[in-house]
């Protein structure tokens, strides 16, 4: 078998393998932006009804925070650009993030005060959903794969 035979049917193979199986590709630039919080914009990469996974880019301004949440699933960071104080930062025994800094939170994890100092850009997957609360802990808005798949297909604002 000569060797364009052979890479031809190696494609062909592949191609039936890999058929149905659904690979996303997101092209970023053409993706708009979804106001999420105030100073907060949000596009969604992906979001998968099998796992409850999602994963979406950040945007946020220079003095912008996520309200308190707790993780109800593990979640996972790369910061692309800027800065993230999580838990008020490492002057106050949490964390201080700069572009290129990656960051694992457990299930469970809370968080009272994330905010960015300066303009940020977060890549963040979460494998499950979080659920954002009030000073008492109550529950204002739980988000999921199915509340930001929602908002991101009608292109509305979250409810926050």
């Amino acid at each position: 078998m000569d060797a364009n035979a052979t890479t031809s049917a190696i494609a062909e193979r592949d191609a039936l393998r890999n058929a149905g199986l659904g690979d996303v590709f997101v092209d970023t630039s053409a993706t708009p932006w979804l106001n999420f919080f105030p100073g907060i914009d949000l596009k969604l990469l992906r979001a998968s009804q099998e796992t409850g996974a999602w994963t979406a880019l950040f945007r946020c301004a220079a003095g912008s925070s996520f309200a308190r949440h707790e993780h109800l699933a593990a979640g996972e960071y790369l910061l692309i650009s800027g800065k993230m104080e999580i838990r008020g930062g490492v002057e106050k025994g949490g964390v201080t993030a700069y572009a290129g800094d990656y960051g694992y939170e457990a299930n469970g994890t809370w968080h009272d005060d994330t905010n960015f100092p300066e303009e940020s850009v977060v890549y963040f997957t979460n494998f499950g959903p979080i659920r954002f609360v009030d000073a008492g802990d109550n529950t204002v808005m739980v988000l999921d794969y199915k509340a930001i798949r929602a908002a991101a297909e009608a292109g509305t604002k979250l409810p926050n």
